[in-house]
């Protein structure tokens, strides 16, 4: 009986393990960053697109899909290949638009609109945790 509820209890914790952390982001200071460095070319307004696509909704939506707004092929390819933005891919793309684009698309010429990078980890973290309370 111990050894069945310690395999149960170790199948459990490898369930949690594997399905990773929480992002540990802080919205508050999110929206401080979105306001400083986004919203010039993002709003977060439904359907209101600026020289980039409106940020609301975009977790779980798929790439390139956001009506009304001009994608690259780049977008469009990825999203019809599978990507659908979270929390985890935001916080990787920031990082590099155009590097994150080219490994999902597996093509070493895709592009991206956004020349905008975040470097800073904790940052991306920040505006992701944002981006996720107006969804």
């Amino acid at each position: 009986m111990i050894k069945a509820i310690s395999f149960a209890l170790s199948g459990a914790v490898a369930l949690i393990v594997a399905a990773g952390p929480a992002l540990a982001g802080d919205a508050e200071k999110g929206e401080a960053i979105y306001k400083k460095r986004c919203k010039a070319c993002h709003e977060i307004a439904p359907g209101k697109n600026r020289v980039g696509p409106s940020l609301f909704g975009v977790l779980d939506r798929q790439a390139g899909t956001m009506p009304k707004f001009k994608y690259s092929k780049s977008y469009i390819a990825a999203g019809e290949a599978g990507l659908t933005w979270s929390e985890e891919k935001i916080v990787e793309y920031l990082a590099n638009p155009k590097k994150y684009m080219r490994k999902v698309t597996g093509n070493k010429k895709a592009k991206s609109k956004m020349v905008f990078k975040l470097k800073n980890e904790t940052e991306r973290q920040d505006v992701t945790a944002y981006i996720a309370t107006i969804n």
